[in-house]
């Protein structure tokens, strides 16, 4: 059944959804990327859906060029999982308590922590169980050295950006405690580099849509920068830099996670297998069709032969960790979520906290007005997005949220 090939592009667009499912703004979208000059081919996603400049959940091939709106403002939002030794019948009955303790060790929303996180001595506690964290504490002085090269216009943020490492953010970024089929608890969450990659990714797209070559394109925020030029290495080194932030960021708050269910569980010792991460907003140098290629990939995971990789649903449904067949088709790419199908907006008119509620019976989370634009209606579901994918990744793990925190 899949793929299907996306008629009237200059570019090979193949997609793993039918056209007459997707918005016709990003079908727009779509064919506007197609048609840049540099671009080898684009593949979609089932989870696809309008984005800004680029579709989310595309991925895109290019010689000698990235657009960043084919990375998008979240640089390295990814997901990271890790599976613990608790089962169901470890877990009381109300989990207020625990969603409690993540929300006071993990800031939501545009908070941060009043003092940067101590990544020695959280690494120190976990050096036993917790072997991501223990990686990620080596090397934080040379992380951090290099903020003085980035783009001038963030180096006021650099406090911010210290004290911003271990949060969560908002929007979907999310951190739930999940039950496998065999009722083995784990914790999953989501998030990206935060302010700090915001803040590199904008100046950077104000910057590509000024060059000259940029000008007559069909869509100014799919502005590019070209290799060998001082704009791409300024980007490619602060996007670099960036993806890094976004991946230290979610070891040092699964830690925070960790530490709050060893808490809550303090009368038995809690065990931790290593952790599986995966950004899902990036630039990576791959052969595609024989051919050195710059990827990016919005939206989209890398699903490589053996590569595992989480696919998350919406609070209130299922999430998935998947084994990547390396499907050569897709570029060895597979989705990054259900996807949204409704906007916002949308969301927030046609949805109320009564529905919300509904939605999300049996899961310990908010259930306000502030949270109603992520109510699960509003995404695409979860298993026809899998389901659409089965030549791209094998199921290794279905989990169902019992607890979720969001910004």
């Amino acid at each position: 059944m899949f793929p299907v090939e996306l008629r009237g592009t200059k570019a090979q667009t193949l997609m793993w959804a039918n056209e007459h499912e997707i918005e016709q703004a990003a079908l727009r979208q779509l064919r506007n990327i197609a048609q840049l000059p540099w671009v080898h081919g684009v593949r979609v996603m089932p989870d696809v859906h309008l984005g800004k400049g680029a579709t989310v959940g595309s991925v895109i091939a290019m010689r000698h060029a990235v657009a960043p709106a084919a990375v998008g403002v979240d640089i390295g939002c990814g997901m990271e999982s890790v599976k613990t030794d608790l089962t169901a019948a470890d877990l009381p009955d109300n989990l207020h308590s625990l969603r409690s303790r993540i929300e006071a060790a993990v800031p939501v929303g545009f908070q941060s922590h009043k003092d940067a996180v101590d990544v020695a001595k959280l690494g120190a506690q976990f050096a036993a169980s917790h072997g991501e964290l223990a990686k990620h504490v080596r090397g934080w002085s040379r992380f951090w050295s290099e903020f003085g090269s980035l783009n001038p216009g963030v180096q006021a943020l650099e406090s911010k950006a210290h004290k911003q490492i271990g949060s969560l953010g908002g929007g979907n970024h999310f951190i739930e405690v999940c039950l496998d089929e065999h009722d083995s608890v784990w914790i999953l969450l989501h998030s990206g580099s935060r302010n700090i990659g915001k803040e590199l990714a904008e100046r950077h797209m104000t910057v590509a849509r000024a060059l000259p070559h940029n000008q007559d394109l069909p869509d100014r925020d799919l502005a590019v920068f070209l290799s060998g030029t001082p704009e791409m290495e300024a980007y490619r080194r602060d996007l670099t830099w960036a993806q890094e932030y976004a991946a230290r960021n979610r070891a040092v708050m699964l830690s925070l996670v960790c530490g709050a269910v060893r808490a809550e569980f303090a009368g038995r010792e809690v065990l931790f297998d290593e952790p599986i991460s995966c950004h899902h907003n990036y630039v990576a140098e791959e052969e595609i069709d024989g051919v050195p290629m710059l990827v990016t990939r919005k939206g989209a995971v890398r699903a490589g032969a053996g590569d595992l990789a989480l696919i998350p649903g919406s609070m209130g449904t299922r999430s998935y960790v998947v084994r990547g067949k390396g499907n050569p088709a897709s570029f060895q790419s597979a989705s990054h979520g259900a996807g949204r199908r409704m906007s916002r907006n949308a969301a927030k008119k046609q949805f109320t906290v009564a529905d919300l509620i509904a939605q999300t019976e049996g899961v310990e989370s908010r259930k306000d007005a502030g949270v109603v634009d992520e109510i699960p209606a509003a995404y695409k579901d979860i298993d026809e997005v899998i389901a659409a994918q089965s030549d791209l990744v094998d199921i290794v793990a279905t989990l169902r949220q019992v607890l979720c925190v969001k910004g």
